[in-house]
């Protein structure tokens, strides 16, 4: 681990009131997403990767519930993020990284055992599927990065959540239009969207806000569409 990745690592550790075993886990993640022959993202260096990937997870983190949320899923994992350092972070929780890719979850699980990722487990599925099954009603928290617009993420998520519980969506500058679809989408699910929070996670950040939508009422029983159906035909 180099040094400046060390120190920015032990910055990140300080913020977030992590201990000395998960920032070495994080460097850990680092080197193994370096390492790895088949990494499905571009920014692999630990120089960038520390924030561009380390930094933005934690991010979540202000978010007082995803803090304390003891099941969580996190949708669209690509690589494992912000799912694999949510996990270190919050030892506690048992973090699902649904991704329906089957070479993207074997990569988060070779990642995973690199780092002793023991309360992560990478889900070859659609969201959809998992709502279907075990996973409906079952999560405190869903989280999102990158991943669709917020009408979809309403539906992809909804069914996940138990009442009360929130989804934290990952999402750039704030779209008017956007945000109109999505709230329309979260009422017709059991969603409110609660807050935007604007973070920044390193320096240089371009406008990231966590957008935190709680489950307020039951989802009708006819979520989740079949896949696709979501992405394809919003509901606004």
């Amino acid at each position: 681990m180099k040094r400046g990745v060390a120190e920015r690592l032990a910055e990140l550790g300080s913020r977030y009131s992590l201990d000395s075993s998960a920032v070495e886990q994080l460097g850990r993640l680092l080197d193994a997403l370096a390492a790895e022959a088949d990494p499905p993202t571009t920014v692999r260096d630990p120089r960038s990767a520390v924030d561009q990937h380390i930094a933005d997870s934690l991010s979540g983190l202000e978010v007082e519930a995803l803090r304390s949320a003891r099941r969580i899923a996190d949708l669209g994992s690509g690589a494992g993020f912000p799912g694999l350092p949510l996990a270190i972070a919050l030892p506690e929780a048992s973090v699902d990284l649904v991704e329906s890719t089957r070479r993207k979850c074997e990569v988060i699980e070779r990642l995973a055992a690199a780092a002793s990722v023991r309360n992560a487990r990478a889900l070859p599925l659609r969201a959809e599927e998992l709502a279907a099954g075990e996973g409906r009603g079952a999560y405190h928290v869903v989280t999102a990065r990158a991943l669709a617009p917020l009408a979809v993420l309403a539906e992809y998520s909804a069914p996940l959540l138990h009442d009360g519980g929130i989804l934290v969506a990952w999402k750039g500058s704030p779209d008017p239009d956007e945000e109109l679809a999505g709230d329309a989408a979260a009422e017709i699910v059991g969603l409110r969207r609660e807050a935007v929070r604007n973070v920044r996670p390193f320096e240089g950040t371009l406008d990231l806000n966590l957008y935190v939508y709680s489950k307020v009422r039951s989802t009708p029983n006819h979520f989740p569409r079949r896949p696709g159906a979501a992405a394809k035909r919003p509901l606004s």
